[in-house]
């Protein structure tokens, strides 16, 4: 299977910049009021990219927002797309970066998807790659498929894992990955997304009285 299912709109729907620009306001309220909590310093930069809305935060000392193989900025990222979508009652997409993160990651994991379709061209024998977020297992989906190979996703989160195939090769089936229709798997993301963040009461969408600190639009600091 791929992961073409986050490559469009939820529904197939063309969303209105207006929309876009409305979730990256509410986003980076939200991201703006963590960082407060957090007591971190960061200037957020919101941008639409196609139909998705992105915001970026960009510091010296953000490292602890991305954690080991991007793991705490999914976790940020999801809490964002929940709080948006508790404001707007619509499933959003929006992309969240700390530091240049996912932009660098998308570089190196393009690379990967291509010597891995290269390999699996060369030899004819099928490859499994090591698990990947479903942000990583996109960028190496669409390597592979640039590349004119099958491709397929297999495990449970986090141990997910994308499967480069010869051509003729067995594919699964569909993949829900970050823009499937909502179950178990989405509320255990979200259940850890707050285990990965919170401070105990202290953590806007966790437990706690804690809410994000409305600024303005544009880039803030």
């Amino acid at each position: 299977d791929n992961e073409a299912a986050d490559a469009g709109a939820p529904g197939g729907l063309v969303r209105d910049i207006a929309d876009l620009e409305q979730e990256s306001e509410i986003a980076a309220d939200y991201v703006e009021g963590l960082l407060d909590v957090a007591d971190l310093d960061g200037d957020i930069d919101m941008d639409v990219e196609g139909d998705r809305a992105l915001v970026s935060v960009v510091g010296a000392t953000l490292q602890e927002l991305v954690g080991p193989r991007g793991e705490v900025l999914e976790a940020l990222q999801e809490l964002t797309r929940l709080a948006v979508h508790r404001q707007t009652g619509t499933r959003t997409r929006i992309m969240l970066d700390v530091g240049g993160y996912r932009a660098r990651r998308r570089m190196e994991l393009t690379a990967v998807g291509r010597d891995a379709a290269e390999d699996v061209s060369r030899t004819g024998n099928p490859r499994r790659l090591e698990p990947m977020t479903p942000f990583e297992r996109k960028i190496v989906h669409d390597a592979v498929a640039a590349a004119g190979l099958r491709r397929e996703s297999g495990g449970e989160e986090p141990n997910r894992r994308v499967g480069v195939l010869p051509p003729g090769g067995r594919r699964g089936g569909r993949n829900p990955d970050d823009g499937g229709r909502p179950g178990r798997s989405s509320l255990r993301k979200r259940e850890q997304s707050c285990r990965w963040v919170q401070r105990p009461g202290s953590v806007p969408g966790c437990p706690g009285p804690a809410s994000p600190r409305t600024g303005a639009s544009g880039l803030r600091g």
